[in-house]
C-alpha cells in the first residue's frame, strides 16, 4: 500500500512537469545512481577482500571502478544540477537509514574493510623499501608511552597529542597490573571504552591497553612492535607524578633496556599546575651537549604545530662560563640566522654562570612560568639509581627530560 501511494505520487509530479526531456534526465539520474552504487558496493568488496563476500556472478575489480566511474562521468555530463541534487539526495537518504538503522553498519563496514587492506600493502611495501635500500629519511618521532595511571592526570596522554597532531606519530598504552586471562581481558576492554568515550583523547593518538604483571615486562613487549603507522618506534615516553615520585624507580630500572634498544627516551614530570600555553616552552641547552639539544628544539617545533600551542613560542637558554659567552651567543646566532634553528634572535638567551647559584636555581628562576620546560640529560644520571637529577625544580610546572640516542640533523 505505502510502496503504491508513493509510486502513484512520484508518477502524477513526473505527469505535472510536462517536460519530456527533464522527466527524461530525471528518470536517467535514478537508473544511473543505481548502476554506480552497485559498481561502487562492488569494488569495495573485491578490494576490501572480505570473507563474507562470495558473489555467484565473478567480476574483476578494476570492470567495477571503471563502471562506477562512468556512471559519475555521465550524470555530471547530463546535467550537473540534477547530479548534485542527486549526491545530496543519497546522502540523506543514507544518513536517515543509517540513524533509524543504528544497528546496521554494512556501508562502514565495506570501507573499513578497505582502508584496512590499504594500511596493510602500504604497510608492507614500506617494510619492503626499508630492507630493500637504506633510504636516509628525515626524522620525526614515532613515540610510545605506557603508563598505568592514565585515570589518575592525563598529562602523558596530553604531551603524545601534542607531538602526535601534526609531524609525529604517537601509541599510548594503558598498563594494566596482573597475568593475562580472562577477568583482565574483560577489564581491558571495559577500561578501553572508558578511556575512548570519557577522556578528553585525541584521534591523533593511537590509544591501547597491555596486561601484564610488570613494567619491564610491558616496556619489552612494546618497542619490538612497530606503531600504528607501520613506522618502527622510535622514542619511549615515561611519565611521573612530581609531588608522587613512587614511579621513579620503575623508570631508572628500566631507562637502561631502552637505552640501549636505541631509542630516544622523555621523561615528563607531571606537575598539577595548569597548563600555561601562552608563556611557551622553554629549552635548556648546553654548548657540548648537542645531541640532547638539536633533539629539544626539534619536539619543541613539533609542539608548537599543535593549535593549544598557536600564540606561543620557544625560548632557548645556554648557561656557560663567562670566557665561553660570546663564542657560544655567535654560535648560536650563526644557527638561527641560517635557519637552523626554527627560532628568533630575540628568544635566544646565553646566560653567565653564577657560582653563587647552582644550575638547578637558575633554571628555575627563568622558568617558573613556562607552558613546558626541557632540560637534557644523559645515561650517567642514573648511576647507582639516585633520582638527583629530577630534584630541585618545585617552582616549575611540566618537565621533560630528553635523552638523545645520536644526533638529530635540523635541516
Amino acid at each position: 500500500m505505502n510502496a503504491s501511494i508513493i509510486t502513484c505520487l512520484i508518477a502524477l509530479i513526473f505527469v505535472a512537469i510536462g517536460g519530456v526531456d527533464v522527466v527524461a534526465q530525471i528518470i536517467t539520474m535514478f537508473f544511473l545512481v543505481t548502476y554506480g552504487t552497485l559498481c561502487l558496493i562492488s569494488f569495495l568488496n573485491h578490494f576490501g577482500s572480505s570473507p563474507s563476500y562470495r558473489p555467484t556472478f565473478r567480476s574483476k575489480w578494476y570492470i567495477s571502478l571503471i563502471g562506477f566511474l562512468a556512471a559519475v562521468w555521465v550524470m555530471f555530463q547530463i546535467s550537473l544540477v540534477y547530479t548534485l541534487i542527486a549526491f545530496v539526495t543519497m546522502i540523506l537518504l543514507y544518513l536517515y537509514m543509517d540513524h533509524y538503522h543504528s544497528g546496521r553498519k554494512g556501508f562502514a563496514a565495506l570501507f573499513a574493510n578497505t582502508l584496512l587492506k590499504i594500511n596493510r600493502d602500504l604497510q608492507i611495501y614500506l617494510q619492503k623499501k626499508r630492507t630493500d635500500v637504506a633510504i636516509k629519511q628525515e626524522w620525526r618521532p614515532s613515540a610510545i608511552c605506557i603508563s598505568r595511571n592514565t585515570f589518575q592526570r592525563n598529562n602523558a596522554l596530553k604531551l603524545m597529542d601534542w607531538i602526535s597532531y601534526k609531524y609525529g606519530f604517537g601509541t599510548y598504552l594503558h598498563l594494566i597490573d596482573g597475568y593475562f586471562s580472562k577477568e583482565t581481558c574483560v577489564q581491558a576492554d571495559q577500561e578501553l571504552k572508558r578511556l575512548v568515550t570519557s577522556l578528553d583523547t585525541s584521534s591523533h593518538v593511537y590509544i591501547d591497553t597491555i596486561i601484564s604483571p610488570s613494567t619491564t615486562s610491558a616496556i619489552a613487549q612494546s618497542i619490538q612492535i612497530p606503531g600504528i603507522a607501520g613506522m618502527e618506534n622510535n622514542m619511549v615516553i615515561f611519565e611521573f607524578d612530581k609531588n608522587e615520585q613512587q614511579d621513579l624507580q620503575d623508570i631508572i630500572d628500566n631507562f637502561r633496556m631502552v637505552d640501549a634498544g636505541g631509542f630516544d627516551v622523555c621523561i615528563l614530570a607531571s606537575s598539577r599546575r595548569p597548563v600555561r600555553y601562552g608563556n611557551g616552552i622553554h629549552i635548556w641547552a648546553r654548548s657540548f651537549d648537542t645531541e640532547n639539544a638539536n633533539l629539544m628544539i626539534l619536539l619543541g617545533f613539533i609542539i608548537l604545530g599543535h593549535p593549544e600551542w598557536k600564540n606561543a613560542n620557544i625560548k632557548l637558554f645556554n648557561i656557560c662560563s663567562e670566557e665561553d659567552t660570546a663564542s657560544v651567543r655567535k654560535r648560536m646566532n650563526d644557527l638561527v640566522e641560517t635557519g637552523r634553528l626554527p627560532i628568533t634572535p630575540n628568544n635566544v638567551e646565553v646566560i653567565n654562570r653564577d657560582e653563587n647559584r647552582t644550575i638547578k636555581e637558575i633554571i628555575s628562576n627563568h622558568s617558573q612560568d613556562a607552558g613546558l620546560t626541557m632540560i637534557g640529560f644523559n645515561d650517567k644520571c642514573f648511576k647507582d639509581g639516585n633520582t638527583e637529577l629530577f630534584d630541585g625544580y618545585d617552582d616549575i610546572g611540566n618537565i621533560l627530560f630528553v635523552h638523545s640516542n645520536g644526533v638529530k640533523e635540523i635541516e
